[in-house]
């Protein structure tokens, strides 16, 4: 005879062959330890004992990051600069348009300038700098979010961070760009990567950064 299951309780969980309950789920390795893409954690890493260091993926070499920074230097400043000297010229045609000169009664030659002539042309120049600041701030945007700007994935490489592999976030972009002035000391950090074990910069070292080959 059976009884009815008790209120408020649940049937017993089903065993398995062998009296043991079924194995839990299998979860995910940590973060840092899988590959993945690069926005992703662990993109590059290889497999690694839980609680031990990532494997480094390939380093990028330090004519790729040269190049890049050559390449994120043309495109942030090839328009803005287009800009101010497009409102330089503006500005010196028009004071020179709107020159007027008379003559003294003794010989003298006074010449005036009509100085709201210039306003279109500084007025192109104020803009060229406000795009050159948005354009400075974009580039901080994408490395700290994919940890690439266009000249870096141009050049197939990024800025991850070195414990899991993950980009660093803009803050933290921005710190490390800051943290420049340190390597431009004689341009010794700048040169560090070239015998470097891991290719880091002096910033890199600060923030805990390291450059990878994304192909």
């Amino acid at each position: 005879m059976t009884h009815p299951q008790p209120p408020g309780q649940y049937p017993p969980y089903p065993q398995q062959p062998g009296g043991a309950y079924p194995p839990f789920p299998q979860q995910q390795q940590p973060y840092g330890y899988g590959p993945g893409p690069a926005h992703t954690p662990g993109y590059g890493y290889g497999q690694a004992p839980y609680g031990a260091a990532p494997q480094l993926p390939p380093l990028a070499g330090w004519g790729s990051r040269v190049g890049a920074t050559l390449l994120d230097t043309l495109i942030g400043a090839l328009v803005p600069l287009i800009g101010m000297v497009a409102g330089a010229v503006m500005i010196f045609a028009a004071v020179d348009a709107s020159e007027e000169c008379t003559t003294t009664a003794s010989g003298f030659e006074i010449c005036t300038h009509d100085s709201a002539a210039a306003v279109p042309g500084m007025v192109v120049i104020g803009l060229s700098f406000l795009v050159a600041m948005f354009i400075g701030f974009w580039m901080l945007y994408r490395q700290g979010k994919t940890g690439q700007t266009p000249g870096k994935k141009a050049m197939g490489i990024s800025v991850l961070r070195e414990r899991d592999g993950l980009p660093i976030g803009f803050w933290m972009t921005f710190v490390r760009n800051l943290c420049h002035i340190v390597d431009s000391f004689l341009y010794l950090g700048y040169l560090w990567p070239l015998w470097d074990e891991k290719k880091q910069t002096f910033a890199d070292k600060i923030i805990g950064t390291v450059v990878i080959r994304t192909r």
